[in-house]
């Protein structure tokens, strides 16, 4: 789907926290530190579907948890590695970006491209959800929209989306670049370094985890939301 002439393309770097066979000895006795908010973004997955079908987008799931490897960080960043990967050899940890850190941002950035080549113009959401409290700070947000204020339409769209939030969750803490910086380390900042800002949007949706529900999923506010607010798709445009 287009939404205002941009092309959607959905994707979630950590919406699973799944072990790949060959480091699950890794991680024995570390489930409940898989189960947190460091080893995935929980919600996401399901989100990020809804968000794809609804928008007729393109959609990119990622399920390996971060603690083995970080796809939304680029391979050379420190933190692309968990304490309990970083320990590995330098071969396994080349394995590890080979395997399954390349692929996901590979495809990724090819559908973009090919979208490019056909004469549209993208709009890349990333789909992720932070935990309220982090280090004993609270984070006062339930939905934020993360851009590069350095880029004018990201920058643009952001703020009429954000504004279109805040009218139709009039309850809701509706933030930009927040609990992160959009212009931060990320797959949305690595594409925008190969793609012209003219004709690549990358706009990453940060959800609060408090409103995750006891089946694993945010409530279905959240999705109408953001689909319906969304300049050109919904309600907003």
């Amino acid at each position: 789907m287009k939404s205002g002439g941009w092309r959607v393309v959905v994707s979630a770097e950590h919406a699973g926290n799944r072990v790949p066979a060959e480091y699950r000895a890794l991680f024995r006795g570390r489930e409940a530190l898989l189960a947190s908010h460091r080893g995935w973004d929980p919600g996401t997955a399901t989100l990020a579907a809804a968000l794809a079908h609804r928008l007729g987008a393109a959609l990119f799931l990622a399920d390996v948890t971060r603690l083995v490897v970080d796809l939304n960080r680029s391979p050379s960043h420190p933190g692309v590695f968990s304490e309990i990967t970083r320990a590995l050899s330098d071969a396994r940890r080349r394995n590890l970006l080979r395997e399954h850190h390349e692929p996901h941002r590979a495809r990724v950035a090819t559908h973009v491209a090919e979208c490019l080549e056909r004469g549209e113009r993208v709009l890349h959401l990333g789909v992720h959800s932070f935990t309220p409290i982090l280090g004993g700070v609270p984070r006062r947000a339930d939905v934020a929209l993360l851009y590069d204020p350095a880029r004018p339409l990201e920058r643009a769209l952001a703020g009429e989306w954000c504004r279109a939030l805040k009218l139709r969750l009039p309850e809701a803490a509706v933030r930009r670049n927040h609990p992160y910086r959009g212009a931060s380390d990320g797959l949305t900042t690595t594409l925008r370094r190969r793609f012209a800002p003219d004709r690549y949007l990358g706009i990453e949706i940060e959800v609060g985890q408090r409103l995750v529900g006891a089946d694993g999923n945010f409530p279905k506010w959240v999705e109408d939301a953001l689909v319906e607010t969304l300049p050109g798709a919904g309600g907003a445009g």
